[in-house]
């Protein structure tokens, strides 16, 4: 088959090169309707159930993860040059397009008892601009004598002051948010240059902007490192600008089609699909590797170029087939995750790997078939006498030394189990980020002055309609916050409870000592205001009670605390909630960002694992049909696992944590490494079919194999080892983690296949042999 494959290539190469070249053309229009995501990609499936709280949560009361904080520490704010310009900053950010709201300490409000009509009347407590310095202390001490703000726009014991800027929802999903947040930072930074003040900024719409822009600037760089990599590789192994020219032309092609593809698709580019590029690139060039360097091998035996190009399709072109079927198989396999986030790689990688063979088959043999043949400085590489060296001493071993081999992989096992006993598995939202990213430090300066930033919603349905404002709900409710708020990592609610204690605090004419709920004498007088006066404070009405005033919403900030401490608060939540709110009367739900981010990393976890299963299961029954044996299986599996329990050993020997980046690593590693397994396996069936089957033969055949396809192998784990090392240079830990633990399991792979491959055929085989003599000989004892 692959003859008459070998012959349609060659003799319509034209034909196929202006093919590649329209569509490359078609595809390239694409690459500039490529959008980044700037939306929030939920590690969790539709059909969960702590996805479906969270959906219905957004339905009822609306976004939760749609404002942007900025937080500076003064001890001496309060001078009334500085506070004016603070009024003007905020002024001027409060117009900035797609500003939907925004609260701070000088657009605050206060309640005031109206004794005539019966009512709170609600009153800015700073006016547009403050006179003189007597009515700002006036003013200073009418805000900090209200404990409703305190702890949420400003924390009056550390002098810390805040404001919250909530952004339009559609902004939020589109591009245009970028331009906001910037502009908000350009305005608040005049503000903190001018008066020389450390301004902090988080927020899930400012971190989703920052990380995207950090995400751009890093594919981009990743690609142009990629290449250059791979450009010195290739010429150092090859010696011609003309081949590497070529061959990155390729690679390029690759990229072209795949993002293109990826464009016209409506895939957006995320953490993961910004990897696919450079991703490709580095996948590219060991095919290239293998199909050269096969060409130079022919040629350099008969001086034939047409011959060698046919030869080369004939001789490695199922192999090739196989290696990217079983590597587009580890990527694939994060299709069955659920997670809209890994299905979108996943598809992205495996048709980017479909397009790495084609282009590869048509254009390596077409190009080369226009070129001139090799010169003895482009074949030089087959006889690089120090891989020559490296392939006689890994011989050396495979023929006298099996037994070391077995007993240092034996001694690696049991090292390796003791490793993986270490592994902890965890997940925080900023564990990704260096200890100096900017992001980092101010979420935790927000931590130390707000107890936190990530979103804890919690809410109850009394089942009833108007049953959310009775005293005894509210104390109820009142309870249950308290003792939650008691918790180091959990801050004070913001809810209707607390309005009400801003209602009865007015009542008695703002003393702070009456911000509690209204006892049986004053309660429904305050309660019949109460719902309105929220209305006006932060459209409260709107985002935390329904419009049948039977569910109500209690939003709590939690601080970064990691998957495992937050199973354990939600846990605690719950038990708290049973206590106060029994589900024979409320039905409480605990949701928000913080929830379903641990929970969906949980389950990211636990299915990337399970795809690992399953990409270990394919790539299996994948070599069971390629080479009909179940022998050849074993032999092929085992030098590929065991890098992995290598890698997974040192996961937990060095503290590195099991999580959704460093899961990652075990699917595409195991994906890539099978391709030097299958080149030499491939190669050694067809070194044993001209002879006959016999014990002297095998030895000869795995030799032959070892010193043909050992060297592809080496230039293949050099490419690969610092293709996929340039991914430390990343902002984003876990990509770090990516690229280092894959890079050091392709190397592992290496020293495996090369060693321990061939030493396993060697006595597999040999057994195999004996058994067959053995059977033989009763048969012919029980004929004579």
């Amino acid at each position: 088959m692959w003859i008459k494959i070998a012959g349609i290539l060659l003799r319509n190469r034209v034909a196929f090169i202006v093919g590649v070249a329209c569509i490359t053309v078609f595809l390239g229009a694409w690459i500039g309707k490529a959008e980044m995501s700037y939306e929030y990609a939920s590690l969790l499936p539709e059909t969960d159930s702590a996805f479906l709280d969270y959906v219905e949560f957004h339905e009822t009361f609306g976004q939760e993860g749609n404002v942007m904080v900025v937080a500076f520490h003064d001890d001496d704010f309060y001078r009334l040059e500085k506070v004016n310009a603070w009024i003007a900053t905020r002024d001027s950010v409060r117009a900035v397009p797609g500003v939907e709201a925004l609260v701070d300490i000088t657009r605050s409000f206060d309640l005031r008892k109206d004794t005539v009509a019966r009512s709170f009347a609600i009153t800015p407590v700073f006016p547009p601009r403050v006179r003189d310095e007597g009515q700002l202390d006036s003013l200073v001490g009418v805000i900090e004598s209200l404990p409703f703000y305190d702890g949420t726009l400003f924390n009056k014991e550390k002098r810390v002051y805040g404001m919250l800027i909530t952004i339009a929802a559609d902004v939020m999903r589109s591009p245009t948010r970028v331009g906001l947040v910037k502009e908000v930072a350009r305005l608040v930074g005049n503000f903190s240059r001018e008066h020389r003040l450390e301004v902090h900024y988080s927020g899930l719409p400012y971190i989703r902007v920052v990380n995207a822009e950090n995400l751009k600037r890093e594919m981009y760089m990743f690609i142009l490192l990629s290449l250059l990599v791979t450009t010195c590789a290739l010429y150092l192994f090859f010696r011609s600008f003309r081949t590497v020219g070529f061959c990155l032309l390729i690679v390029l092609v690759c990229v072209c089609w795949t993002v293109g593809v990826m464009s016209m698709l409506g895939l957006k580019i995320t953490l993961l699909t910004a990897m696919v590029p450079p991703l490709l690139i580095v996948i590219c060039v060991p095919n290239l590797v293998f199909m050269i360097n096969k060409f130079h091998v022919e040629y350099d035996r008969h001086g034939n170029k047409i011959k060698g190009l046919q030869r080369m399709i004939e001789k490695i072109g199922n192999a090739s087939f196989m290696c990217n079927l079983t590597t587009a198989a580890g990527f694939g396999t994060f299709i069955i995750t659920s997670s809209r986030i890994l299905v979108e790689f996943g598809i992205t990688a495996s048709i980017g790997i479909f397009f790495v063979y084609l282009i590869c088959l048509i254009l390596v043999p077409a190009i080369f078939s226009f070129l001139r043949p090799p010169d003895r400085k482009q074949t030089r590489h087959i006889h690089n006498r120090y891989v020559r060296r490296a392939l006689e001493r890994a011989v050396a071993v495979v023929l006298r030394y099996r037994r070391r081999v077995y007993a240092v992989i034996a001694v690696l096992m049991a090292l390796g189990a003791v490793g993986l006993s270490r592994i902890e598995t965890t997940g925080y939202m900023i564990e990704d980020l260096k200890e100096s990213d900017p992001i980092r430090r101010d979420l935790l300066f927000f931590e130390d002055n707000f107890d936190g930033l990530m979103p804890l919603e919690v809410t109850v349905d009394f089942k009833k309609p108007r049953q959310v404002m009775t005293l005894a709900n509210l104390e109820r409710l009142d309870g249950f916050s308290a003792e939650l708020a008691g918790d180091e990592d959990i801050s004070r609610p913001i809810s209707v409870v607390e309005v009400i204690k801003f209602a009865n605090q007015a009542f008695y004419n703002g003393n702070p000592a009456y911000y509690r709920l209204p006892t049986a004498q004053t309660r429904n007088f305050i309660l019949r205001y109460a719902t309105t006066a929220a209305g006006e404070v932060g459209g409260m009405a709107r985002s935390f009670i329904d419009s049948s005033m039977q569910r109500v919403r209690l939003s709590f900030r939690v601080k970064d605390v990691g998957t495992v401490k937050m199973q354990e608060k939600e846990r605690v939540i719950r038990e708290i909630g049973e206590r106060y709110l029994p589900a024979d009367k409320a039905r409480v739900t605990v949701t928000g960002s913080s929830i379903i981010n641990f929970k969906g990393t949980r389950y990211l976890v636990k299915n990337l694992f399970a795809s690992l299963a399953l990409a270990i299961g394919l790539i299996a029954l994948l070599m069971a049909w390629m080479f009909r044996s179940k022998r050849m299986v074993l032999v092929a599996m085992l030098p590929n696992i065991l890098p992995q329990i290598i890698t997974a050993a040192l996961m937990g020997y060095l503290g590195i944590p099991v999580k959704a980046s460093t899961v990652l690593v075990f699917s595409i590693a195991f994906g890539i490494s099978v391709d030097g397994t299958i080149h030499y396996l491939a190669k050694y069936r067809q070194e044993l079919r001209p002879t006959r089957h016999g014990r002297k033969e095998i030895p000869v055949a795995a030799v032959t194999a070892l010193r043909e396809t050992g060297q592809s192998m080496i230039y293949n784990a050099i490419i690969l080892f610092f293709g996929f090392g340039i991914f430390a240079l990343s902002d984003f830990g876990g990509t770090v983690a990516l690229g280092l633990l894959v890079s050091i399991t392709l190397l592992t792979t290496m020293f495996s296949n090369l060693m321990l491959l061939p030493s396993l055929l060697l006595t597999l085989d040999g057994m195999a042999v004996k058994r067959r003599l053995r059977r033989e000989g009763k048969r012919a004892a029980a004929g004579i």
